[in-house]
């Protein structure tokens, strides 16, 4: 949502003799589709905040419509220049203290924040029918607008509510279905108690007792990403499916005191708990308000197949049969140093094993510099990844060398 690449042009003019700088929204897409090979609909968008949202509820109504058998949908994030800095201040849209406290007290303003995402959509039968690994589902989606207000930067509750009552309907569930809710939660004294209401009149139809669905934001973590922010609570939420847990909503220790959360049939999450598991699938909401009024809203499930989770970290387990583990950087410096990585994350990480040693060996580009290490024992792993980080070859090691050798050694 911000194209200040022409303010590095516009200097690079002033100095002469250089190539400009220069940048279109619609570009972002296009080199994508060049670069892929794809047919279908490229096009950017721009709803402030909502933006991403926005782009994957239009993605997945080009899937129903039969238009595209897949997209890729998501959104970007990036300060390039400081006259955003200063324009966000002069607009006094900026938290004094450098946080985002989401539906906390003294919230006064949000922290940009950068980042990129992109999520691969399918029809579900497809994605089965190809053997995909499938995170979540989206249930249903709606985006509006929230027409005049008193201001064309204060939201209206009545459209927010309409969005998510929307959404819910063409997801074929009720507010009694939903376990969590992912919020806009920007942090404001204003946005905050209005993005309750709207919430609050959308789940009215279920009665619920106060406190019943637990809310947060990921703005409370990494800033606002502003046309990324509905792709960062979307993939905090998809996280939330896969680990079976609720995170907290930080620097909300001290309530907004303009929300009546003792009569509300909502509740900041803040501390971290088991998400459990009942007789109905993990579902969220989630929603993205854009400043001017442009909103949306997904309904989200957990996927039917879950990646499995293991009790204990990978360094614990053991495999039936020799698993091959690879590495490789650019130089062996830098293998060096991944393998220290790669070593903390087998030992902390609780991924299976196997599947862990299938990635390196087809989700990674191939660089120079080589690693592989046979074993059917985590921690013989992280030992001799350990080792050779130290410096030093290890008996478990099979070193390939350079990629344009052949293999050296097998020690």
């Amino acid at each position: 949502m911000y194209g200040e690449y022409q303010f590095h042009g516009a200097l690079d003019a002033l100095r002469g003799g250089r190539p400009l700088t220069g940048s279109s929204f619609a570009t972002i897409a296009n080199r994508v589709s060049h670069a892929l090979d794809l047919s279908g609909p490229s096009m950017a968008l721009d709803t402030m905040c909502s933006s991403s949202l926005t782009a994957i509820h239009l993605a997945c109504e080009s899937l129903r419509r039969g238009e595209s058998e897949l997209a890729v949908a998501g959104g970007v994030n990036v300060s390039v220049h400081p006259y955003k800095f200063a324009f966000l201040s002069q607009g006094r849209f900026l938290s004094s203290d450098g946080r985002c406290r989401a539906f906390g007290e003294g919230g006064d303003g949000y922290v940009p924040g950068e980042g990129v995402g992109a999520v691969l959509l399918k029809p579900y039968r497809k994605a089965l029918a190809d053997g995909d690994r499938v995170h979540g589902l989206i249930l249903g989606s709606a985006v509006n607008h929230g027409a005049r207000t008193n201001g064309y930067s204060v939201p209206n509750p009545r459209a927010q509510q309409s969005a998510i009552t929307t959404a819910l309907e063409r997801a074929g569930v009720t507010p009694e279905d939903i376990g969590y809710v992912e919020a806009h939660g920007t942090g404001t004294a204003l946005g905050d108690p209005i993005e309750l209401t709207g919430l609050t009149h959308a789940y009215r139809s279920a009665d619920a007792a106060p406190g019943t669905w637990p809310i947060g934001s990921v703005k409370s973590n990494i800033g606002h990403l502003e046309s990324a922010a509905g792709i960062a609570g979307l993939t905090k939420v998809l996280l939330q499916f896969r680990h079976r847990s609720l995170v907290p909503s930080l620097h909300a220790d001290e309530l907004n005191s303009n929300i009546d959360f003792e009569r509300s049939p909502f509740r900041v999450q803040r501390e971290l708990s088991a998400w459990p598991e009942g007789d109905r699938p993990r579902r969220a909401g989630l929603s993205s308000f854009g400043a001017g009024g442009a909103n949306a809203h997904l309904v989200l499930e957990e996927s039917p197949n879950p990646d499995p989770v293991t009790d204990v970290p990978a360094g614990e387990q053991r495999t039936g049969e020799p698993v091959l583990f690879l590495l490789s950087a650019r130089d062996e410096e830098r293998l060096r140093a991944y393998a220290e990585s790669a070593a903390r994350f087998v030992r902390t990480e609780r991924v299976p094993l196997a599947d862990l040693c299938f990635t390196t060996q087809v989700g990674r580009e191939p660089l120079d510099a080589r690693l592989a290490v046979a074993v059917t024992d985590g921690g013989e792993l992280a030992a001799a990844l350990g080792r050779f980080a130290e410096g030093g070859p290890s008996p478990d090691l099979v070193d390939a060398g350079p990629a344009t050798e052949p293999a050296r050694r097998w020690l």
